[in-house]
């Protein structure tokens, strides 16, 4: 009777086994099977979209820092309103707003459904000698041309700026080169990039452009 019974348990062991390893699954989990790392697959993918946007959602720049941190003239704040009003509302684009203001260019801006504007700094219009910035001001064609060609149709991710060339609403071309966090538009340099407002994404440039006549 016992050499009936232990000739018994190996059979028993390998019904068993038979039994429980033939599932749908329980094996290719327990044992690290393919099936089971094509389960656990989507996660990685998942995550990668997400570091991706991260990089580039937010302002960048060394001039950034100039932007109040709170108020209408924040980040926050601009980009609760259309890209004219948010500029007005920013110190260190004034220059640029009273530019906007004499060219009659303000709700043209404020209702323009997604485009980019290359925003140049108070400093970067004091490169141009008080004798010619008036004059560019007092003359609207010339500075309603100057004006329209730091704007471009469609908002431009950081991305679209490593090598891009755009036309512009003055009809010209520009050009754009960079990466990371370092870019140029033309012979200007962004020193604070990626400012979303309600309608515009703005590059805040330390350089007036001037389009080829």
């Amino acid at each position: 009777m016992n050499k009936r019974l232990t000739a018994a348990v190996p059979l028993l062991a390998l019904a068993v086994c038979l039994t429980a390893c033939g599932g749908n699954g329980n094996t290719s989990a327990d044992t690290g099977a393919a099936p089971s790392s094509s389960s656990t697959a989507p996660a990685p993918s998942s995550s990668a979209p997400m570091a991706t946007e991260s990089a580039t959602d937010g302002p960048f720049g060394t001039a950034c820092s100039a932007v109040p941190a709170s108020g209408e003239g924040s980040f926050t704040g601009m980009a609760d309103d259309p890209v004219a009003t948010a500029a007005s509302n920013n110190p260190v684009l004034s220059t640029l707003v009273t530019a906007v203001k004499k060219a009659g260019l303000a709700d043209t801006l404020n209702s323009a459904d997604g485009i980019t504007v290359f925003a140049p700094t108070n400093d970067a219009f004091a490169k141009i000698d008080k004798k010619t910035l008036d004059k560019v001001l007092a003359d609207k064609k010339t500075l309603t041309d100057i004006l329209t060609y730091h704007v471009v149709q469609g908002r431009k991710t950081p991305a679209d700026l490593e090598s891009g060339s755009f036309t512009t609403l003055q009809g010209g071309k520009v050009t754009t080169t960079g990466s990371g966090e370092d870019y140029t538009v033309g012979d200007a340099g962004v020193v604070c990039g990626n400012v979303h407002t309600r309608n515009a994404t703005v590059y805040i440039i330390d350089t007036v452009l001037m389009p080829k006549k």
